[in-house]
């Protein structure tokens, strides 16, 4: 019987599958540790991560191909499918699938070609978000006070700038310096231009009144940090006004359409900047003379419409002739008028003179006048005086008719005690009272001795506090 059983190997190692791909891993590595492929990104993708996963093709093959968030921030273009590029990294395997890829270290359009495609997809993307509209763009100063110049500051674009500027009319110049092309410039240029925007009027550092972004001429890939996005927006969102010099005449970037003012050459950036001081001091010179000019025609017209406006004046005697002689008439009328005044005012003058006596007989009649007053004053005294001797001598017979005296004379008499004080009642008298009794001619004096023999005492009336007699009437 035949044994067709294969024969057992002799000294081939045996590998696990961990080790074979580690092996292949290790090999790959070595041998392709630094390589450039050329080919179309496709099926591109960014991951949360950071990372970034894509594939390179070409009409025959496909490599994978992943990019690490380190270096995705750092890449000088944005992967996108269809975009052909050129990766440089190294090569390695991934055992996970038994697949190889790169790892990108840098990555670049491949040909001028390429670039234009982006360029232009690019354009087209930021013209329909309309930063390229020419209504937002603003007009330039005629005289700005101070110019920013965002470029290098060791190349020579800063010097034509600064000599043209000399040349028309020296302005005060602030230089943001940044790289103008490499992979850091475009987030340099944008800086710039925001930096000069957030610049407050009045500070330590003046406010720029216009940029100028500028840069000497190169290939599409040395302008290419002037194509960028982060750039682009920069200088639509500037709100100062902003002239872009990048490159030479044939030269276009995208910051050309979002800038308010296109320049082919930086020198003629600087002409746009600022006028010809020269100029506009001949300017100024011609528009005095022509103010001169135009003065002395105006004064000189005026002067010939005067003199014949003059001529169709009338003379200034026939003006003044009639109210010359009206004034003439008016002043002879006042002369007679005031004559005739005066001769009225003498006449009545000389009539109330003949009215008027002379002093001495208007002394003498005053006089006359005066004695008659006093003699009728004299006699009105005298009368008056009787008059009054008469009252009075009748108020004295009045007084004298109700004097105590006249009832002395009837025969009565008062009795007055030491005091002289007039006693009235028996009962305020004692035995042996000293008194005074007074008669109508004199007084004799007197002393109380008793009451009278065979007469009753007297009864004391109701108001002296005894009883009241029944028989006596009452005044009340």
């Amino acid at each position: 019987m035949t044994d067709f059983s294969p024969e057992t190997t002799g000294n081939v190692a045996e590998f696990t599958v961990t080790e074979l791909s580690q092996a292949l891993k290790r090999m790959v590595e070595d041998q392709f540790s630094w390589v450039r492929v050329r080919g179309e990104v496709s099926g591109f993708k960014r991951a949360a991560s950071g990372h970034l996963y894509m594939a390179l093709k070409d009409e025959n093959a496909v490599l994978d191909a992943v990019c690490w968030r380190g270096v995705a921030g750092r890449l000088s273009i944005a992967p996108e499918d269809g975009l052909e590029v050129i990766a440089t990294g190294r090569l390695t395997t991934y055992p996970g699938r038994s697949k190889y890829q790169i790892v990108i270290e840098s990555l670049e359009l491949a040909g001028e070609g390429a670039l234009l495609k982006l360029l232009e997809e690019r354009r087209k993307k930021l013209a329909a978000e309309g930063l390229f509209d020419e209504a937002r763009k603003k007009a330039l100063p005629f005289l700005p006070e101070v110019i920013g110049v965002v470029t290098s500051p060791t190349g020579a674009v800063i010097r034509d700038i600064l000599h043209r500027l000399a040349d028309r009319f020296p302005r005060h110049v602030l230089l943001w310096p940044v790289l103008v092309q490499g992979e850091a410039a475009a987030e340099q240029l944008a800086a710039a231009i925001a930096g000069f925007n957030a610049l407050q009027p009045g500070g330590a550092v003046p406010r720029p009144d216009l940029l100028i972004v500028a840069r000497g001429g190169g290939s599409l890939e040395d302008l290419w940090a002037f194509n960028e996005e982060i750039v682009v927006r920069a200088a639509a969102s500037s709100e100062i006004p902003l002239i872009s010099a990048v490159g030479h005449e044939t030269d276009t970037t995208l910051i050309d359409f979002a800038a308010d003012r296109r320049a082919p050459t930086p020198t003629a950036a600087a002409e746009m900047a600022v006028p010809v001081r020269a100029e506009l001091q001949a300017s100024l010179l011609a528009f005095q003379q022509r103010m001169v000019r135009a003065t002395s025609r105006l004064v000189e017209e005026r002067r010939v419409r005067i003199a014949g406006l003059v001529r169709g004046l009338p003379r200034r005697d026939s003006i003044l002739a009639l109210p010359a002689q009206r004034l003439d008439a008016a002043a002879e009328r006042l002369a007679d008028r005031t004559r005739a005044m005066l001769t009225e005012k003498r006449h009545r003058t000389v009539a109330l003179a003949a009215k008027l006596k002379e002093p001495r007989a208007l002394v003498a009649e005053l006089a006359a006048r005066i004695a008659t007053g006093w003699r009728l004053m004299h006699l009105g005294v005298r009368r008056s005086s009787r008059e009054e001797q008469a009252q009075l001598e009748r108020l004295g017979d009045l007084l004298e008719s109700v004097s105590f005296k006249r009832v002395l004379q009837r025969g009565y008499a008062v009795v007055r005690d030491a005091a002289g004080k007039p006693v009235i009642l028996a009962a305020a008298t004692a035995p042996g009272q000293a008194v005074s009794i007074e008669f109508s001619d004199d007084s004799v004096g007197a002393v109380i001795s008793g009451k009278p023999p065979g007469r009753a005492p007297k009864k004391t009336s109701g108001r002296e506090g005894g009883k009241r007699d029944e028989k006596q009437g009452s005044l009340l």
